[in-house]
């Protein structure tokens, strides 16, 4: 399993766990700004942000737009059906436990030790009806009932790359079953110019899905750095102003794309297959500096 080097450090006061993972090297830091707060990093790059004390707050601004999504998948604290395929140090699945009390919640993470890891240093709540399962997010997803989901959260890097496997059409296929009627499906996608990887991504959850959204800061929309990109998608309407209200408010405001103009920014890529598929793009070294 992987855990050949482990051990604690002094920093800034607290004690910082190293240990290796199925992914690389995993630190749990201190947030020396917030008591029980903790950064998960795999290999240096940042993955994941935890407070202990207020699950509910959101510091990475890819997570906060994720946020957004789930705040609007259902009226305020209703309980929700979530699958987060990718678990990191499991923020997003706290954040439902802690706005939407009483949900269920499955979350696919293929990396046993990173959950052996996140479990042991950054408990769950008890009673926050989350289960964990350490296989392939395509596997997990399978297993999913027909129908169960309100929620599906894909946030899946391995080596800050999303695996060619969870980019296709064959994917969404699955992804869509696993979805209520309704059901809104979102994803954290990386990319930088040319933004061929996006644009594809787009094309191929418009092949699947009726209703689309693409949240991200302008400065990525246009290509002018590497950055996250949040994407949303359901066969119903989605609540577009409010996401863009959401997104605008933000501290790192974002862009809401939809419709014709979403159409128009994929300029004319086509739909991705399993047969075609390509790992995301490896951000450059200075994203993470």
């Amino acid at each position: 399993m992987g855990k050949s080097r482990s051990g604690r450090r002094r920093q800034a006061g607290a004690e910082a766990v190293v240990e290796s993972v199925d992914g690389g090297l995993a630190e749990l830091i201190p947030d020396r700004d917030r008591a029980r707060a903790w950064i998960l990093l795999i290999d240096g790059a940042p993955q994941s942000h935890v407070d202990l004390d207020d699950p509910a707050y959101l510091s990475f601004e890819y997570q906060r737009r994720l946020g957004h999504v789930i705040d609007l998948v259902a009226p305020p604290g209703r309980p929700v059906h979530a699958v987060h395929l990718g678990g990191g140090a499991l923020t997003l699945a706290r954040y439902v436990a802690a706005t939407r009390p009483r949900s269920t919640q499955q979350v696919v993470e293929r990396d046993a030790p990173l959950v052996q890891l996140v479990r042991r240093e950054l408990p769950l709540d008890a009673g926050s009806r989350v289960r964990v399962r350490s296989v392939d997010a395509r596997e997990g997803l399978a297993k999913v009932p027909d129908g169960w989901a309100d929620l599906v959260i894909a946030d899946v890097f391995s080596g800050a790359r999303t695996p060619a496997h969870l980019t296709s059409t064959e994917f969404l296929d699955d992804v869509r079953r696993a979805l209520k009627p309704g059901g809104v499906y979102t994803a954290n996608l990386a990319d930088g110019p040319p933004l061929a990887h996006l644009r594809g991504q787009i094309a191929t959850a418009a092949a699947r899905f009726e209703e689309l959204a693409l949240v991200a800061d302008p400065t990525v929309l246009r290509g002018k750095r590497f950055g996250n990109a949040v994407l949303v998608a359901s066969d119903h309407p989605l609540p577009v102003a409010e996401l863009t209200r959401r997104a605008a408010s933000d501290p790192h405001p974002g862009r809401v794309e939809h419709g014709r103009t979403l159409t128009d920014f994929t300029g004319g890529a086509v739909p991705v297959t399993d047969t075609a598929a390509v790992a995301s793009p490896a951000p450059p070294a200075s994203v993470f500096r």
